[in-house]
């Protein structure tokens, strides 16, 4: 049986959207001034300005992907690839506040390799809903890939 579509999908790409991009709420409350820049950082850390785009990028495709996927059918039918979703989403606002609020790059390293694993997951997920969604995740997972190594590096360097 074909999953039928939900009704309302620019509205829910709204909803999405806005979702995805609630995941950076965290960055309000805490400043990379202060201790953030007292700390060494390796000379490939990224100017601050690129985080800002990078980011609004990667939760608009986040969306769309998230997006793509409960059109097939809507929350029945992609409970799980959807909830995958979720936990990634739950545990990438945490990052922020972790690193940059507690001052724990330690405890934000533990977090992001679980952010890591849980995304990959959600990626394989929605890729057999719909390859593209899939797909659209693909730069998100290489950039926290490299932010997990850059946490690392940084926690090294300040230990």
């Amino acid at each position: 049986m074909i999953p039928s579509r939900p009704r309302r999908p620019v509205l829910a790409l709204i909803g999405w959207i806005v979702l995805s991009l609630a995941a950076s709420l965290g960055a309000v409350f805490v400043s990379i001034d202060g201790w953030y820049a007292g700390l060494v950082k390796p000379s490939w850390n990224p100017p601050a300005w690129l985080f800002g785009p990078v980011w609004t990028l990667l939760y608009l495709m986040m969306a769309v992907a998230a997006w793509l996927v409960w059109r097939e059918g809507g929350w029945r039918a992609q409970k799980r690839p959807l909830a995958l979703f979720l936990v990634q989403w739950l545990l990438n606002a945490l990052w922020t506040p972790l690193f940059f609020g507690l001052h724990r790059p330690d405890i934000a390293l533990a977090e992001i390799l679980g952010l890591w694993a849980v995304l990959a997951g959600t990626l394989v997920s929605f890729w057999r809903v719909r390859r593209i969604a899939g797909l659209l995740l693909v730069p998100y997972l290489a950039w926290v890939s490299f932010a997990a190594f850059l946490n690392f590096t940084i926690w090294r360097l300040n230990s």
